[in-house]
């Protein structure tokens, strides 16, 4: 199976590029191997390899830049997946998996988000994911999958888990906003879940998937804090401060619940999701096995 991934030094897309299956023949290309937002370059990318699938981990992500950048964003978000799915209609037969977001969702709900709710983006960066996810859909219809998710972190660049990380080494405590609501979600756990829908051709639409199990950025902190020592990437817990959402202003509005309902996509993917404590442990331990502590 031939498969091409654009994003893939982000986050998902790196987890993407360290478990390719066996059979599949990958072009992996990066933002500046390919800028999904130049139409011209992604049609002859695309009828140059001539794949069978479509794999989208690029995004613009800066969700409080986004709120200043609202035509980069745009470009990106929307534009980019346009022009992919405008590609792939070129190629009998080939199917588009494009990665969107909880953000698309207004958090007002009192219980998980299922793939047909009503979507009420709230900043920049939700209404163009939201846009994107739109613009697949209309162009690729049965050939495209929507795959949203939630809290991604991975073991390397820039995210909520490095950060705090980083934090707890230079400071030894953080303030953490406790009124949020989500699923951290491992990178690899969402590589996982596209090479199952990769090789699923009949699956198509909206579909939903984090690690399982609901927590707020401060539970997800003090996790990362107790784990962190127990993995050796800390010397010592760091201590973790509950504070409001308004208690941390950002230029963007987020949603306060975003928990994503995923029963609907476990039979497409093939297994059932993990609980995020078990992935935290996991990705912790393999940054424990590669550096030595650095004192809290």
């Amino acid at each position: 199976m031939k498969v091409l991934l654009t994003g893939a030094a982000g986050q998902v897309g790196a987890a993407l590029v360290n478990s390719v299956p066996d059979h599949v023949e990958l072009s992996a290309l990066t933002r500046a191997e390919l800028n999904i937002a130049d139409e011209d370059a992604v049609r002859a990318e695309v009828a140059a390899f001539q794949p069978q699938v479509i794999i989208n981990a690029a995004a613009y992500t800066a969700v409080d830049a986004a709120e200043s950048e609202p035509d980069l964003a745009g470009a990106i978000n929307a534009q980019g997946p346009r022009h992919l799915a405008q590609a792939a209609l070129s190629i009998p037969g080939c199917r588009l998996l494009h990665i969107s977001t909880d953000y698309v969702f207004d958090g007002l709900a009192s219980q998980p988000y299922r793939p047909g709710d009503q979507t009420n983006p709230l900043s920049v960066y939700g209404r163009t994911k939201l846009q994107g996810e739109h613009e697949v859909l209309e162009a690729l219809g049965q050939r495209a999958v929507v795959l949203r998710t939630a809290w991604v972190y991975a073991a390397e660049g820039k995210n909520f888990l490095m950060t705090m990380l980083r934090l707890m080494r230079e400071r030894g405590t953080v303030r953490v906003v406790a009124d949020q609501l989500g699923s951290p979600t491992s990178a690899d756990s969402i590589a996982r879940a596209l090479w199952a829908l990769a090789q699923r051709p009949a699956t198509a639409g909206i579909l939903h998937w984090t690690d399982a199990g609901t927590a707020s950025w401060y539970d997800f902190a003090v996790a990362i804090a107790t784990e962190g020592f127990a993995a050796g990437v800390l010397s010592m817990p760091a201590q973790v401060t509950p504070i409001k959402t308004a208690d941390y202003p950002t230029a963007a509005h987020r949603p306060a619940n975003s928990v994503l309902d995923c029963r609907e996509s476990v039979a497409a993917v093939g297994h059932a999701p993990v609980s995020w404590r078990v992935t935290l442990r996991s990705t912790l331990a393999m940054l424990g096995a590669m550096a030595e502590p650095v004192a809290a």
